[in-house]
Parts: structure tokens; sequence; C-alpha cells
């Protein structure tokens, strides 16, 4: 679930809402460890030792416009395969 600010007289409130688009957890990811991880979306907004990434679709457009013009870095998620695991 992500907050949403609703602006209560000069204060925000923040309300749970549950518009998460897409969720990311680093363990399912097979380039979890390698030099692509270092260079990855998650491992940006997350630090050196990510696990999940959240993001609701406003939050998605908005690191889809900053990753276009490549101010950060763009995801390299792959999924890792039942084989793989």
């Amino acid at each position: 679930m992500s907050h949403t600010p609703t602006k209560v007289g000069r204060r925000e409130r923040y309300e749970m809402t549950s518009d998460i688009e897409f969720s990311i957890s680093c363990n399912d990811c097979v380039r979890r460890g390698t030099p692509d991880c270092a260079d990855c979306l998650v491992s940006f907004v997350l630090g050196e030792t990510p696990d999940e990434l959240v993001m609701s679709s406003r939050d998605a457009e908005v690191v889809q416009l900053f990753t276009a013009q490549g101010m950060m870095p763009r995801l390299k998620f792959q999924h890792r395969t039942n084989e793989e695991s």
C-alpha cells in the first residue's frame, strides 16, 4: 500500500490506498550480486543492499521520465526461473 497526501488545512494527511502497480523482489532476480545489480534502478533507489522495491503507478511514471532522460539507471530486473533457483 502507498501513502497518498491529502491537503487538510495547512497540514497534509496521509491515507492508505491500494494503487500499487508494481513490486520487485531482488530475491527473484538472476542479476542479484552481479555488476548489473549495482547499476540497476532498484539498487539506485534502495542502496547497496536492495531487497524489494514497491511503487505506485504515479511513482513509476516519474521514474520512467527520469530514466528516459538518463537521470536514473534503468530497471535491469530479470525474473529467476525455477531452474536458476
